[in-house]
């Protein structure tokens, strides 16, 4: 059976049309003769998206039982059984009622698509997984329900429901989203233009990044390896010199000038593990690449220009930066180079030739030897010493042939190449021909040669002794740098786990360079008031700052350490212990340059924590106005119009209906008034503010006022009180709001045969008050969700007051130096454990020690 297909229609926020679209595309497939059932729709009390729904066929849902509640969700056995051609199925990112076949509506939804049938579904971009944390930070509400991206990626269709936020934002005033007593609050908070234009640009560029990877797999699928520009990229290509700079930012200058436009660098290694290319400069390169929004890539390759080239049309480049050659004048006449190569290749794809201070100079090498300076001196001595001992012996043996002579001397050749490289060889090779010459081609003890195939031995000699000492430099050139290369990838690929795997990066850094390198210390200095307009100022020790160092006695100058690596203008890594072979500067930069970027991020984290209270308190002042513009009305109004109904002379009221209205006016000011307080405490609390008079004091006496404060729905919760129980220490006052809020909410949702029982214990020094409910009870998961302010379970409902209560109670309760946990009811329920110090243990612990 061919599996179903999916259709999703994305939408950046409630209220843009997401059903009414599915709807919509289900009527006109039902149209054509399709066969469409409605399995779930959630039309939120909208009467335009509950008329679309039609006479289409709505399959019952059931009824699934929780913790004494009743839900109703899709009856997905009914829907296979129906077997439709086309199932509607609203909300794919819906969690189900505990102990449903599936955890999430979108599990549902696979089984369907198994079974043949194909759904149409919604879903909000705030409820993709990978984007659940981007939301929370710039909304401010973190969504509980989500659905992995790879099932929405995965759909045959997703199609985007738009509406721009001033338009969303009158479909929300005109009543066609949320009730009219929902509508200020969510205007003013999640519904802010700020936050529906993010969400809107979120989902556009994640569709417009789900639309790239189909079109990536639809030319790999059609192997088409030509450049589409359906969407600019800009590759630049780093040869790991200085003057990659200037490339990043140029290319950087490119992307800029096109809205949405990728930044890529790559960097061709070469394939034989030599090291082609100074890794400082490659990590300071890749640093500003990410730090201008680009990305870093490093391929292998012995040919530049293909690889290069394959790589700008694996990514669907449009425009390739490169640098204009380094080499020289002469070198550019002998090969044209990977800049011209490229551009002669590069087909549809532009090419940039960027202009450099380094270009035309040539490529400065280090001039290292390739071998020892011991081994060097010992084929010296081999040349100068070892060709006239050959020369003695050969002579002692008469009957050899020229040729072998020559052999024998070519032998010698090889060995000394072996032992000191190229020029003891070359040494070897001339002394070689001339102790030839001389004592063994005819006329002897005379530099001429008399026979014309003696020249050509003698010249054979001389070509194949240079080639073959060529030879063994070249490998010992290679070999040394094959393994120093080897060497310092396996320091830096150390030194990245090390920085990973650390909860400390820049100590973890500054400790694997100690170590690597054996040194003393490490240290890493800042230059302070840089731009006060003295040039020497940076020779003075005052003029620097220790920010990071490692081991012993760090410097706290550049000039106070053997050796001083510049990060940039500001920034200095100084070691102490032992000055560095300059071979080891290369990876030595390459820290220095890991280590600012540890530096940065630190001081980035530490600014971001400074500003995680600020936002806190930013969100709180936002809320409470929202809840004072909001929440407050609807007590106001009541009292209002009670009152005003009193006042009134049109009207003639009898007696219960003068009470009945002074008692509404009476109930709403009481309800105003804790509003109001639960609101004060809360910003005084944020404040640090909130005064605290602890004294010792009986929860006997506290609980019964605090029910009497409740008032008539209070009139049914038992209690079970010790009288042996110890005084707590508390504040009075504060004791009393937090127990009014957590039995309130109790009696809120504690059935009506069952109401909240009170009790209270003692145990290791505390004071335990526990408020018990059977009512639905909360999952553990949510269970610190609730103690967030301005938060309800669900946030379904906003006539229960501003959501304060319990966020205000466990403020109070640690202010009193007690605390509030929850935990699940023996039989089902909530119960909320109020635990404070005990009196008696509190006075132990003031009383001086004899």
């Amino acid at each position: 059976m061919p599996r179903g297909e999916l259709r999703i229609y994305l939408g950046a926020a409630p209220g843009v049309g997401k059903t009414y679209a599915m709807l919509e595309e289900a009527q006109r497939r039902a149209e054509r003769g399709t066969d469409v059932v409605i399995a779930l729709v959630e039309t939120h009390g909208r009467p335009h998206t509950a008329a679309m729904i039609g006479d289409l066929e709505v399959i019952a849902r059931r009824t699934a039982t929780y913790r004494g509640g009743t839900f109703q969700e899709m009856d997905l056995d009914a829907v296979l059984a129906r077997h439709p051609a086309v199932a509607v199925v609203d909300e794919l990112a819906h969690t189900n009622v505990p102990g449903s076949r599936h955890a999430k509506r979108w599990q549902d939804i696979q089984e369907l698509l198994d079974a043949g049938i194909s759904v149409l579904s919604t879903v909000n971009i705030q409820h993709l997984e990978s984007l659940n944390d981007v939301v929370a930070q710039i909304t401010g509400t973190t969504q509980r329900e989500t659905v992995p991206d790879q099932i929405v990626r995965a759909a045959a269709q997703v199609e985007l429901v738009d509406m721009t936020p001033e338009a969303l934002r009158r479909r929300m005033a005109h009543g066609n989203i949320y009730p009219p007593d929902k509508i200020d609050a969510a205007l003013g908070n999640y519904f802010r233009v700020g936050n529906l234009t993010a969400l809107r640009e979120l989902a556009l560029l994640w569709l417009a990044g789900t639309v790239d990877e189909q079109l990536d797999a639809y030319r790999a699928q059609q192997g088409i390896s030509a450049t589409w520009e359906a969407r600019e990229r800009v590759v630049v290509a780093l040869t790991g010199g200085p003057e990659g700079a200037t490339l990043i930012r140029r290319a950087a200058r490119i992307a800029a000038r096109s809205k949405g436009t990728d930044l890529l660098a790559v960097h061709v290694a070469r394939n034989d593990g030599l090291a082609g290319a100074d890794p400082a400069h490659l990590a300071r390169q890749r640093v500003l690449v990410e730090s201008l929004g680009g990305t870093y890539h490093q391929v292998l390759g012995s040919d530049i220009p293909a690889a290069l080239l394959d790589f700008a049309r694996g990514v669907n480049a449009t425009q390739l930066v490169l640098g204009a050659s380094r080499r020289g004048r002469f070198a550019q006449v002998l090969s044209r180079g990977v800049g011209v190569t490229t551009t002669a290749l590069s087909g549809p794809i532009d090419v940039h030739l960027v202009t450099h201070p380094e270009a035309g100079r040539g490529r400065r090498t280090a001039g290292v030897p390739a071998l020892s300076r011991r081994r060097r001196l010992l084929g010296f001595t081999l040349a100068v010493l070892g060709m006239p001992v050959l020369t003695a012996s050969l002579k002692a043996l008469p009957d050899l042939t020229l040729t072998s002579d020559i052999l024998l001397f070519l032998a010698a050749v090889v060995g000394v190449a072996l032992v000191g490289g190229l020029w003891p060889a070359l040494l070897a090779a001339l002394g070689g021909s001339l102790l030839l010459n001389w004592f063994f081609t005819p006329p002897f003890a005379t530099l001429t040669i008399a026979g014309a195939d003696n020249l050509l031995a003698l010249a054979v000699f001389v070509g194949v002794a240079v080639a073959v000492s060529g030879v063994v430099d070249m490998a010992a050139r290679r070999t040394r740098d094959a393994a120093r290369a080897s060497a310092e990838a396996q320091t830096l690929a150390t030194v990245a786990g090390s920085v990973l795997r650390g909860q400390r990066p820049l100590t973890a850094l500054l400790d694997r360079l100690r170590e690597t390198f054996a040194l003393r210390a490490v240290s890493v200095l800042e230059l302070v008031d840089a731009a006060d307009g003295r040039p020497d100022r940076a020779r003075e020790e005052a003029a620097w700052r220790l920010v990071a160092s490692v081991g012993d006695a760090p410097a706290t100058s550049p000039g106070a350490g053997e050796t001083a690596v510049p990060v940039d203008d500001r920034l200095t890594v100084v070691l102490c212990g032992r000055r560095l072979a300059a071979s080891d500067r290369r990876v030595v930069e390459a820290f220095a340059a890991q280590a600012a970027v540890a530096l940065r991020q630190q001081r980035l984290a530490a600014q971001a924590a400074a500003a995680r209270p600020l936002a806190a308190a930013d969100r709180m002042r936002t809320a409470l106005l929202a809840a004072v513009s909001h929440d407050l009305r609807t007590p106001l109004a009541s009292a209002k119009a009670a009152v005003s109904s009193l006042r009134s002379h049109d009207v003639e009221f009898d007696a219960a209906d003068r009470d009945e209205l002074l008692a509404t006016a009476d109930e709403s000011l009481d309800r105003l008034g804790r509003l109001v307080a639960n609101l004060l405490d809360m910003s005084r609390l944020q404040a640090g503010a909130l005064g605290v008079h602890a004294v010792a004091i009986g929860v006997e006496d506290v609980v019964p006022r605090a029910l009497d404060e409740l008032g008539p729905p209070a009139a049914g919760v038992r209690t079970d009180i010790p009288a042996d129980l110890p005084a707590a220490t508390a504040d009075p006052g504060l004791l009393e709001r937090v127990l009014v809020n957590i039995v309130a909410n109790a009696l809120r949702h504690s059935p009506p045969h069952r109401p909240p029982l009170v009790t209270a214990s003692a145990h290791a020094g505390l004071v335990e008050l526990r408020i018990i409910d059977h009512g639905p009870g909360i999952p553990a998961e949510q269970w610190e969700h609730v103690f967030q302010p301005f938060q309800r379970l669900g946030d379904r409902d906003n006539t229960a007051g501003v959501g304060l209560g319990l966020a205000l109670s466990r403020g109070l309760a640690e202010a009193m130096g007690g605390s509030i946990t929850p935990e699940t009811t023996p039989g089902g329920g909530l119960t909320m454990v109020l635990r404070l110090p005990a009196a008696a243990s509190v006075t132990a612990m003031e009383e001086p020690p004899a």
